[in-house]
């Protein structure tokens, strides 16, 4: 798109070090996102990517946080380099980041050992020594989320409660066995993942906080729709070789536990009337999914395999 479109060139020129600049000095193509509007600012020398935040957003997200840890991860080398942000508009500029793929389902299934690339990534983040603002609390999230969809008396799919109640014994499980929190991404769509094919790059921070590692790699199984193959190939190469009955236990219940959470998510993006797409149709097909992994037959020896060393 030659030029700028006026919201975009608003609010980049509201940016000090682009105060003045010329309408037709750079090109904007739209990128994705669910929440939030994210547009390529091509200048020709110099390339980055513009987040201006979407409606609603401040209620369940900190934005201070999110840059703190945006840069965090910049300096562990697995994402953009902050240009600027602000706190409190929200809007984040970064570095673009050229010759990549960005990822999707799809993609992860044709582009050969890209699981391992993405465990290779996440697990760079999380030996990373610096540590995370926020420590991502599921269980507490998940009773926020309710709290701000019974002030907006919004619906829930029917027997969500139940399936909360029924998630107690992984509560009390991962309770007794704790692991030492380390900076994690939580929130590993697919579309946060860039492939070089030799490497993978990670973007948006914004549910990011100190985490069980094994969450990322659930949620990015789930995400993508790995096969039993992919997930294989995702742990080896997380764990560096053969991996515990604990480590596949954390995981395969993460893949649960984040469909019981971003139902709620969900829920909250169709209350908010964000249309970037039927957030009630995706919070259901997470609902039956989350039902359905944690009814199977393997599902209580997961749990039981959460001890085990």
């Amino acid at each position: 798109m030659k030029g700028s479109l006026p919201e975009v060139h608003r609010v980049l020129t509201s940016i000090p070090d682009f105060r003045g600049l010329a309408a037709d000095s750079y090109t904007t193509q739209r990128l994705g996102g669910l929440t939030n509007l994210v547009f390529k600012i091509d200048m020709g020398k110099d390339r980055y990517v513009l987040r201006i935040p979407g409606k609603g957003t401040e209620q369940y997200i900190d934005r201070s946080v999110e840059i703190h840890n945006a840069r965090v991860a910049a300096r562990a080398g697995v994402s953009a380099e902050v240009i600027y942000s602000n706190t409190k508009s929200g809007v984040m500029l970064t570095r673009h980041i050229d010759d990549i793929v960005t990822m999707t389902p799809d993609e992860f299934s044709n582009r050969e050992r890209s699981a391992a690339r993405a465990a290779k990534a996440l697990k760079q983040m999380h030996s990373f020594p610096e540590a995370f603002q926020f420590r991502f609390e599921l269980f507490a999230m998940i009773d926020e989320y309710l709290k701000v969809l019974d002030e907006r008396k919004a619906e829930l799919p029917e027997g969500y409660f139940d399936l909360v109640r029924a998630a107690h014994p992984v509560r009390e499980a991962l309770h007794r066995n704790p692991v030492d929190l380390v900076p994690c991404h939580c929130d590993p769509l697919c579309e946060n993942f860039l492939d070089s094919g030799e490497r993978m790059w990670i973007v948006d921070w914004e549910y990011s906080g100190m985490n069980d590692p094994l969450w990322d790699l659930g949620d990015l199984s789930v995400e993508a729709g790995f096969t039993p193959e992919q997930d294989l190939e995702l742990i080896w190469a997380y764990c560096g070789g053969e991996p515990g009955r604990s480590e596949i236990a954390r995981m395969t219940i993460y893949k649960a536990m984040c469909d019981l959470l971003w139902t709620l998510w969900g829920l909250i993006q169709h209350s908010d009337g964000n249309q970037a797409e039927d957030f009630w149709a995706y919070s259901i097909e997470r609902f039956d999914r989350c039902k359905s992994l944690m009814t199977s037959a393997a599902f209580d020896q997961h749990v039981n395999d959460i001890g085990i060393k």
